[in-house]
Parts: C-alpha cells; structure tokens; sequence
C-alpha cells in the first residue's frame, strides 16, 4: 500500500504518530510543511493524509483546498488542538473525510483511518461492514430522569445452584483460558474476578475506557471489555447474555483476560447454566422499567440507529441488511413467548473473510476468530453450514441482550435496532444508566 502521510509542524507529534502507525503495519511519510507534503505527493502517491490545520507559511484549510482540487479521490483526515466546531465543519465542507481534535486519541484515529482507506476504494468487492474497535454513537442526554424508573419486582433474586466451569479458546488472544462461575449472595450482582483477585463488576460503568467513552460518546464497536485497576476481561456479551436470560441476578466468574468462546455463539453457556439450575434469594429483584421512548442515533433504514420503549415485558426486535449472502433479515425475540436457548443462543459471530486475515496480519485478533465465526467470502458463507438461514441478525440480538445486561438490572421495555454494533449498544445502556445513577 501507499504511505500515510502525516503532515505537522510539531517533531513530536510526527515521530509519534509514525511510531503507532507503522506499528499498525502502515507505511508512513511525515512532512512539517506544505512545500514539504507537494514535493512527496510528486514523488509517490499516497493513501492518506492526516493534516494539521496550524501550519507555518500555507495552513491546514489552505492545503485541504488544493488537494481538492489537485487529488479529489485522496482522503484527508484534518487535526488540530486549538480549532472549534466552526473549523471542522468548514473542513468537512471542504472534502475533509473526517476532523480530530488534540490530543488524539489513537483507537480514535485508526479507526478512522481504517474507515477512510476503505472508502477511498470503492472499486473493490463490497465487503460485510466490520464492527471496528471504536465507533461514535452520538445521542442526547436523556431530558427526564424519570425515563427509566427502578421498581421492585415481586420475584426474588436469583443465584446458581452450583459452580460450573467452562474451557475454551479466547476470541482476540487465540489462547486456551476458561472460567468459574459460582453462587454469589444477594444483591451482589453480576461480579467477574481477575486471577489475581480483582473484581470487576458487570455494568456499564467498567466498561474499558468508560469515563472516556461517556464524555466522548465513543463506545468499544467489535466486543465488550470490562476493567478496572489496570485489569481487564475481553468478549463478555455472550455469556452476559446468557446470565440475562437465565434469570441469574447474582453470579461470580472467575476469568483470565478473556472469556472462552467456544463457536461464536452463547449456546455452551445456556446449556452450562441451565445444568446447573438457578437458586432463589432471600431479596427482591428490582427491574429497570422503560416510562418513556430513548433513542440513539436517526431512525433512518441505511443508518444504526436503536431505541427503547415501554412495554410490559422484555422484547428485542433486530433488523440488519448487508451484502450477499446475509441481505435483509429482521427478527422479534420475545424472552417470554420464545426460547432463547433454542432460538438465540446458537446463532454465532459472523465476517468476511479480507476483515479477518487483515485483522490477523495486524496482530489484532488471535485464531480463535478463525474458529468461531461464520466467514463470508465472495458472497458465500466459506466454513460452515447455517444453524438458521437468519443466522446473522439472530446473533445480533444476542449481542444486544448481552449488552443490555450492563445496565445492570432486568429491563422490562421493548428495544428496536437497526444494524446496531457494541458501541450503539452500549450507547443505549449508558442513556438509560444516566436515569437513575
């Protein structure tokens, strides 16, 4: 591939930024100026640049102009530590593929450069958009606290019946790990344990990264990761998942980094917990109840977008419409009319065959993705036979219902989703979290 050109004034940023790139596997250029950047884009094309506006002699909006004009097929990203809101949108109206401000964060910024190098090449096969490591999930704060109310719910709390243990591969890592799940007393709630005795508790406040996530309403897209104190626990949605609809209020997991994922999918967990049968408390549970309709992002059908409503009973309808072979496909899950062990659970983790081998030479993702998901290649599923011909968009309500489960309370509303990733998802929770926190 071409170089990425990083175009500062700043030594420091420069070298930096072409430090965490090539450590990417991007080739990169840096220049300090713009006579510098027209003598290298004379010498060689480039794939992108990520230009700073505070520039000495031509600034940043200046080069922006010129290369619209000059290279209108070279995506751009624009910088900047000093530049307000009127800066970037003049930039986006100037062809600016995307505007950053300083300090960058770095997921922030590959993640975007990921999204830029994709689109500047529309001539190669449509491929199933990835779920990347950091999406903007943009919403308004919820207006009336009283959107969501916690109400005690006349059933008690629930624990296991024993301990359970599960093996498997981890999904990033690729390494052999496993978890103990065992009863937890009343109103301890969901509670993962580090081996070296840390605890992270299952809500959306340990989510990797959250005070960054609130504030800058970015959300992990591609898994869910909880952490605290320098420690972490990878790929939780599945077996949250399962934990929700299982009824289990109250629940120690010991875990390594990273959860077991067996084959993409939550079935070894919803039949490891149902072996082990459920334990009632001596507490009340206390459900989170939806009073009034809370949105992220536009109800457009080419757009992420999800909401919930009130509704007496939990629901999750999903719709989901990608390339070939997956198409449109949309679902209503009733977790009292239907059967989550038979209908959901088994419904496993899906991509396409270039983001996983790119992943992989990135050094991103371990072989456990190779394993448990279903890979798309050419317009074909290339590994496997489809458990259900709506396979894809029943994973997706798996998902949602395990991000759900942060929230850290039974919800009792109806959800709709379009397309919707971990960040939406986890957008959501944090909506209808500020409720009540």
């Amino acid at each position: 591939m071409n170089p990425i050109v990083v175009v500062d004034d700043e030594p420091a940023i420069r070298s930096s930024l072409a430090a965490v790139l090539e450590d990417e596997g991007y080739p990169v250029r840096c220049c300090a100026h713009a006579r510098e950047l027209y003598d290298a884009l004379k010498e060689q094309p480039m794939s992108l640049v990520l230009l700073d506006i505070w520039l000495p002699g031509e600034d940043g909006m200046a080069i922006l102009k010129n290369l619209r004009n000059e290279q209108p097929e070279l995506p751009v990203i624009m910088m900047s530590g000093h530049a307000g809101i009127e800066a970037a949108v003049s930039a986006i109206k100037l062809g600016a593929r995307d505007f950053l401000e300083k300090p960058l964060h770095l997921d922030v910024l590959l993640d975007k450069i990921t999204g830029a190098l994709r689109a500047a090449q529309p001539d190669e096969e449509a491929i199933l958009p990835s779920d990347t490591r950091i999406e903007t999930a943009p919403y308004q704060p919820a207006t009336n606290r009283q959107s969501v109310e916690l109400r005690k719910s006349g059933r008690p709390q629930c624990t296991l019946g024993d301990n359970v243990v599960l093996n498997g591969t981890g999904l990033l890592s690729g390494r052999n790990t496993g978890i103990i799940l065992s009863p937890a007393p009343p109103n301890s709630g969901i509670q993962f344990q580090t081996l070296d005795g840390i605890s992270i508790p299952g809500r959306i406040t340990s989510l990797e990264d959250y005070q960054h996530a609130q504030s800058q309403q970015s959300f992990t897209a591609n898994s869910t990761v909880l952490a605290r104190e320098n420690r972490r626990v990878r790929t939780v949605e599945h077996l949250m998942a399962a934990l929700s609809m299982a009824g289990l209020d109250n629940v120690l997991i010991k875990a390594d980094e990273e959860i077991p994922n067996v084959d993409g999918s939550a079935l070894d967990f919803a039949r490891l917990l149902d072996e082990a049968g459920t334990v009632d408390q001596d507490a009340e549970v206390t459900e989170a109840v939806i009073c009034e309709k809370l949105s992220i992002g536009e109800e457009d059908p080419d757009q992420k977008y999800l909401y919930v409503e009130p509704y007496d009973g939990f629901e999750v309808t999903m719709r989901v419409d990608y390339p070939p072979p997956i198409l449109e496909q949309q679902l209503t899950f009733n977790a009292e009319q239907d059967s989550f062990l038979n209908e959901i659970a088994p419904a496993r983790s899906f991509n396409t065959f270039q983001n996983i081998d790119m992943a992989q030479k990135m050094g991103k993702v371990g072989s456990g993705y190779l394993n448990s998901h279903i890979i798309i290649y050419d317009g074909k599923v290339i590994n496997t036979e489809l458990r259900f011909t709506d396979e894809f968009v029943r994973h997706k309500i798996l998902d949602l219902i395990g991000d759900l489960f942060l929230l850290g309370y039974p919800l009792r509303g109806r959800v709709v989703a379009n397309m919707t990733s971990h960040g939406y998802n986890q957008a959501l929770v944090q909506k209808m979290y500020s409720c009540f926190a």
